[in-house]
């Protein structure tokens, strides 16, 4: 990679970042629902990787998961501890889990959006139309990997906690997790596929003038 290259790799990675901050502070990056926020933070996350590649995807999924951690250790919901090993929400506290749960995932966006792209781009022949269908997909997979992995971790590592502060239940707490999959992550990742096909087509075709 040449100097020019480098260097505009680094000026959009700044552009991206800044994106996920601004939005971490205003009500389009996290949609608050009472027990959680739904989020479109990913998908500048998801735009980044594909354009610049899976470090800075990686990056830009820790700076999307350090805002999560920021937004619900100073301005907690009900189950925000399962985010912050820094909150205590009644009888339930954050641990070491909490930042698992906040961090991995959204680093694993952008490397599995990524990777979903330019491996759906090898088995196609490249055109606009089936970049678009490339585009979607990595979009959809990068979304629902941090929706299947934020929700499955949450229940893994504090199930009943969960179940108590969000909903007040003992039992059938997998159930409220496959409905808030069902009814927030599926429409984040149609959200996220759509965006992302909009916008980078825009910007790949800006980076050819």
């Amino acid at each position: 990679m040449n100097i020019e290259n480098k260097t505009r790799n680094l000026v959009l990675a700044a552009v991206f970042m800044a994106i996920i901050i601004i939005m971490a502070f205003t009500p389009f990056g996290y949609i608050p629902l009472g027990f959680m926020n739904a989020t479109i933070i990913h998908v500048p996350v998801i735009i980044g990787a594909i354009i610049l590649g899976p470090k800075y995807g990686g990056f830009l999924g820790l700076v999307f998961g350090l805002t999560s951690l920021w937004k619900n250790t100073y301005m907690p919901n009900a189950t925000s501890f399962v985010f912050s090993p820094f909150i205590k929400i009644g009888e339930y506290g954050g641990n070491f889990w909490s930042l698992v749960i906040c961090l991995v995932p959204r680093i694993l966006i952008g490397i599995v959006a990524y990777y979903v792209f330019r491996g759906i781009m090898r088995t196609l022949k490249a055109n606009k139309a089936r970049r678009s269908i490339a585009l979607a997909a990595a979009a959809v997979a990068g979304s629902l990997t941090n929706t299947l992995l934020v929700m499955n971790l949450i229940y893994l590592c504090f199930g009943k906690e969960y179940g108590a502060a969000a909903r007040g239940l003992s039992e059938g707490i997998y159930a409220v997790i496959l409905g808030i999959i069902c009814m927030n992550g599926v429409p984040e990742a149609i959200v996220a596929g759509v965006l992302t096909v909009a916008i980078t087509q825009a910007l790949f075709k800006a980076m050819k003038r």
